[in-house]
């Protein structure tokens, strides 16, 4: 069976009638310089940038620099850039799988062996864009790192040299900066990057004229990314090989559902046109409602809904969905408790709401639950705790079904003992290992250490949790109510289990 490349993509691909293949773009400009090869960035911008080529409204293509030694640069090159994309899920309740070989990346250069190829993109004046995602930890500054390693350690630190070959070959032309867009999963992503080259810059004594041109000749833009990205389906490969009728290496599987908020100046929309392919691309001023929307709804429903599913016995976000009871209490915490506390255009968070029930119903992907309950208690302040304050704020009473996954996500630290940087827990179902941060672990477990079982005694543990102020930034028993609302739920939870409790709520 012959390997994916660009002579099997200009051959005759009419026998694949279900997919949609575009003839390899050889003439095309690289205009993109794109820091990450993964999955991620290839199921997603790398995509966009292949459907405005297909229209004739980009018309430039995507050189990739690896942004750690070890990495897919070699595959990416054995295979012309191309890739097989599988975009599965449901629409209008329906399954749905798309499939398209993905033509808009060129080549992928590694730094660390070609650091001369590397620093040749920045000498192309048709090169204006960066897009990156090293993941969360990859827009960091270090100060052990140096200008004349080749290459620095840190993304901003490549990035900076990358900026600093460019001042130096157009002189200082304002013309030549660059448009620079992370999809790191942080917050003000652009303007922390922006922040780690600046201070790259006075690390290493660069020009003062070449900082003053990184801040007024180049957007760093913030952005807000959403798509789930499953890769390489590795359980599948084989049923998929065979009806593709070709090897790929790099297929590459995700969801339908996408969104790009970039807060940026609106003519920057017009040259990435992503709206005319009708992509769900926001270009906006402020993008704090539409991350308050997706924290607050999609992440909040997850961080609400699965502690208890968890407790109750099931394993994945689409046993949860498809369960009786589970699947109506996901769905009340939702539509009844977040969207009634969040201060937006209720029709676009309602929109919304109906699209995170559909994803969480996604039959194409496993998101297990454990998985999800990495972390937890600086999840559950950052995602739940706002619509819970704001509820209360809003009606003077507490959301029930809220307050309940919180004694959930407390139910679930119970009985466990401490092992290294885990904790070793019980369910109904079984052992399980819990990952936080160890304070956390260690405060929970503390927590736990005096509980007799009475509802007095359920009371004193919710007492503790919300008087911590080092998990919540605030003493929660001034909230009228909630360490007896709390207390209550800690003590059916334990007392009755959670399969009745839930039955019980919803």
């Amino acid at each position: 069976m012959q390997k994916l490349n660009s002579s099997l993509v200009n051959s005759d691909f009419s026998f694949l009638e279900d997919l949609s293949v575009q003839k390899y773009p050889e003439n095309l400009p690289e205009r993109v310089i794109q820091f990450g090869e993964g999955n991620f960035l290839r199921a997603f911008a790398d995509w966009m940038i292949h459907l405005l080529n297909k229209q004739n409204l980009f018309n430039g293509r995507v050189v990739v620099a690896q942004p750690i030694k070890e990495g897919l640069a070699d595959m990416v090159n054995e295979q012309d850039g191309l890739y097989t994309l599988l975009l599965r899920g449901l629409r209008d309740g329906k399954p749905v799988e798309e499939k398209e070989v993905i033509s808009s990346i060129s080549r992928c250069i590694n730094p660390y062996t070609q650091w001369d190829a590397y620093l040749k993109c920045a000498e192309d004046p048709l090169i204006e864009y960066v897009i990156s995602n090293t993941t969360e930890a990859g827009i960091t500054f270090d100060k052990e790192d140096k200008f004349e390693n080749q290459p620095p350690t840190s993304y901003p630190g490549k990035l900076t040299s990358y900026l600093y070959h460019r001042f130096q070959c157009f002189k200082g032309d304002t013309t030549k900066g660059m448009v620079i867009i992370p999809c790191e999963l942080i917050d003000r992503n652009g303007d922390n990057l922006k922040k780690a080259v600046l201070q790259y810059i006075e690390l290493w004594n660069l020009p003062q004229e070449f900082a003053q041109w990184v801040v007024e000749n180049n957007h760093f833009l913030n952005t807000l990314v959403d798509r789930v990205v499953t890769g390489y389906p590795r359980d599948e490969i084989k049923e998929i090989t065979a009806s593709l009728g070709y090897q790929d290496s790099l297929v590459n599987t995700g969801e339908l559902f996408h969104l790009w908020v970039i807060e940026g100046p609106k003519e920057l929309a017009e040259r990435l046109p992503f709206h005319k392919v009708g992509l769900n691309v926001v270009w906006t001023e402020d993008m704090t409602p539409h991350r308050t929307r997706k924290v607050r709804v999609l992440n909040g429903a997850h961080t609400a809904s699965v502690p208890a599913a968890f407790l109750y016995g099931l394993e994945t976000v689409g046993e949860m969905m498809d369960h009786e009871v589970m699947g109506k209490y996901v769905r009340q915490i939702i539509q009844d408790e977040i969207v009634p506390s969040i201060d937006l255009d209720k029709n676009m968070l309602v929109d919304f709401a109906h699209a995170v029930v559909e994803r969480f119903q996604n039959p194409y992907i496993k998101h297990y639950l454990l998985s999800i309950l990495l972390n937890s208690s600086s999840k559950f302040k950052a995602r739940v705790l706002p619509s819970i304050l704001e509820y209360h704020k809003l009606n003077g009473r507490l959301p029930q079904k809220l307050v309940f996954s919180l004694a959930a996500l407390i139910a679930v630290y119970k009985d466990g003992k401490i092992d290294g940087t885990g904790m070793q827990a019980i369910r109904d179902a079984g052992e399980f290992v819990m990952k936080d941060d160890v304070w956390a672990l260690e405060f929970f477990a503390a927590a736990w250490s005096n509980f007799d079982g009475s509802q007095q005694s359920a009371k004193a543990v919710a007492e503790l949790v919300l008087k911590n102020t080092r998990l919540w930034d605030k003493d929660l028993t001034e909230t009228a109510g909630f360490t007896d609302c709390l207390g209550e739920y800690l003590y059916k939870i334990t007392t009755n289990g959670m399969q009745k409790t839930v039955a019980e709520l919803v």
